[in-house]
């Protein structure tokens, strides 16, 4: 009877060796059909401009974005008009998905004849799994070339040769999604001007820009930034630049409507060469309007998140 026993425990620990050797070898199996890929947070912001600055975010690959950026304002006492307004500011700009990280763009700006180029690098994407980054952080370069002076301000560059029209803008761009509602980012900055036509004006300036998009329902969103000059120009009085908009989303096409102090469109001179505090009194307000097309050249499936 003992040995009956000890031969059926024996069967029965064989039975549950085998099942458990099949069980992980089935584990196995799923986990490689089905591994753990990272869950990485989307649409951050839904453009790649929060309002008047660069977004964290990147073009994915293959996916040309035309822009038509516009600003009005007014000079006080001014008795004419055109369009609305006393004067108006454009830039044409596209950008280009090299990669899902890399992006580049160029643009021309009317005012100051403001040619610009840049890149910018995705280096960390956000994780909405628990496992990874918390934040999302995103390299940005600018070169821009002024052709023009600007008879309403103080030319703060010399002309004296190609170089001295030069500026460069370096950002780090660090930002959260932390709702589906909510996104923030802030902006350290560093801006090199080539040349100055004043001894007392820094050609290496610094700045810390802040913005945010809370989406208030269906494809709108209120988007804001600010941007802290540390060290602002002596030749000229100027001001930190601010924008308070709407963002409308319409499938491949973004509406940006803004309100700011700010006349330019290029970073080196929105950022450091703002000439209007953020207020109602005459002249000080800008209106702002952005229209953004976007192209899927080569990909076949789009992403459309909250």
């Amino acid at each position: 009877m003992r040995n009956k026993v000890l031969f059926f425990t024996n069967i029965c620990l064989l039975f549950c060796l085998n099942v458990s050797i099949q069980a992980q070898d089935l584990l196995d199996k799923l986990e490689q059909e089905y591994p753990d890929t990272p869950q990485y947070q989307l649409a951050t912001f839904k453009a790649s401009r929060i309002s008047i600055g660069h977004s964290v975010e990147t073009r994915k690959k293959g996916v040309l974005e035309l822009q038509a950026f516009t600003r009005y304002w007014n000079i006080p006492n001014s008795s004419g008009q055109s369009f609305v307004a006393d004067k108006m500011g454009a830039r044409i700009g596209v950008e280009y998905g090299i990669s899902d990280k890399l992006t580049f763009g160029g643009g021309w700006s009317t005012l100051d004849g403001i040619f610009d180029s840049f890149l910018k690098y995705k280096l960390i994407r956000q994780r909405n799994d628990g496992k990874g980054a918390p934040v999302s952080l995103s390299l940005f370069q600018n070169i821009a070339y002024r052709s023009e002076r600007n008879p309403p301000l103080i030319d703060i560059n010399r002309f004296d040769n190609f170089q001295d029209q030069l500026s460069f803008t370096t950002q780090l761009l660090l930002a959260r999604k932390f709702t589906p509602q909510f996104s923030a980012q802030i902006s350290p900055t560093y801006i090199h001007r080539n040349s100055s036509a004043f001894t007392d004006d820094p050609n290496n300036q610094f700045a810390i820009g802040v913005g945010g998009r809370y989406k208030i329902g269906g494809h709108v969103s209120i988007v804001s930034e600010y941007y802290y000059l540390i060290n602002p120009l002596e030749s000229i009085t100027t001001y930190d630049a601010f924008a308070l908009g709407v963002n409308w989303e319409l499938s491949d096409v973004m509406l940006q409507f803004k309100l700011t102090n700010t006349w330019f469109f290029s970073e080196e001179a929105f950022i450091t060469q703002t000439p209007n505090n953020f207020n109602f009194n005459d002249g000080n307000l800008t209106f702002g309007f952005n229209a953004i097309f976007v192209l899927h050249l080569n990909q076949k499936d789009k992403i459309n998140t909250d």
